[in-house]
């Protein structure tokens, strides 16, 4: 049904445990800052509104907090760069090294030590989400040349299903950016643009095993996720409660953060536990195929930029490598 274990996955989970508990604080950090700012934004349209009748005061109470939805989400994302880097990158380097057979310290020192380790290979945060924004690209690329293979398979009935094959697809990649650069992490490659370009080919020319796996981690991580958005609908009900004016819309969308919390912290760093062992399973003593490398440089010039950057990279050497 899949190639993956799920208890090898959750023992890689405790064994960075010092990870999982940062992303915890990370991302439930980021809903409370969104639920206070939100509440505080609310508060002060409130306030606002007391000089007005009473459909004015509802008006200014939901722009209030609208603004201040809107503002956190604009802090977040000029901070997306530091996630990828520190968070969701530092989480995969711990997890490779162990994969590896390696040995990782414990506590605070787990974390400083994959931040070295990603600098080391990608350099600054911006060359890394630069390299991710080319691989998601390229990634949606792959999907959609399976997906025109797929078109041309006697399938009764497959037409009719394709927008929801291609819908799911789209969604089932989600993780598979992440699991690109781990290839670079494992093969401690000193360009990581060369070998984000290698670990793509491989990636095409194993594609199906991998987006079945992709397509039943999604399943199994959204499922999970509805699961806990049901369960916070009572918490957040409650602190909509506290909010001034009652913000109507809250309760519905604070548990969606609850949910995107719990899932970004504890259910996505279980997904790539599991992707990963798929893609160095499935990988394990292949060489990239020219003829997909090829097909990528044809179908998309994302692949060629990939090529470009590789050529004139100066190597994190000139950042402050480690050498890890």
């Amino acid at each position: 049904m899949w190639d993956f274990s799920m208890t090898q996955a959750l023992g890689l989970m405790r064994r960075t445990a010092p990870f999982v508990l940062f992303r915890v604080i990370v991302y439930f950090g980021i809903s409370a800052a969104f639920i206070l700012v939100t509440g505080t934004g609310a508060g002060i349209g409130w306030g606002v509104g007391a000089f007005g009748d009473e459909d004015f005061q509802i008006n200014s109470t939901f722009y209030g907090g609208l603004i201040g939805f809107a503002g956190t989400a604009g802090l977040l994302f000029f901070l997306r760069d530091y996630i990828l880097y520190i968070v969701k990158a530092g989480h995969i380097a711990v997890m490779v090294e162990i994969m590896q057979g390696g040995q990782v310290p414990g506590g605070r020192g787990q974390i400083e030590h994959a931040t070295a380790v990603v600098k080391a290979r990608f350099g600054e945060a911006s060359a890394l989400f630069a390299l991710d924004k080319l691989i998601k690209g390229i990634v949606g690329v792959v999907t959609g040349l399976i997906q025109g293979i797929l078109n041309f398979l006697p399938i009764p009935g497959l037409d009719q299903m394709m927008g929801v094959v291609r819908a799911y697809l789209r969604v089932s990649v989600g993780l598979v950016d992440e699991v690109i650069l781990a290839h670079g992490i494992k093969t401690k490659a000193e360009n990581p643009w060369s070998s984000a370009q290698d670990a793509l080919v491989l990636y095409a020319q194993n594609a199906r095993p991998m987006l079945v796996n992709a397509a039943w981690l999604t399943l199994i991580s959204y499922g999970l996720a509805f699961v806990v958005f049901l369960i916070m609908l009572a918490p957040a009900a409650a602190v909509v409660y506290l909010i001034p004016g009652a913000w109507s819309a809250g309760g519905f969308v604070f548990a969606i953060l609850f949910a995107w919390a719990v899932k970004a912290a504890l259910i996505e760093p279980f997904a790539i536990a599991c992707l990963l062992q798929v893609f160095f399973k499935v990988t394990d003593g292949q060489q990239p195929d020219p003829v997909w490398r090829a097909k990528l440089d044809a179908a998309t010039a994302k692949f060629k930029e990939l090529g470009t950057r590789a050529a004139t990279w100066a190597g994190a050497r000139f950042s402050g490598s480690t050498g890890v």
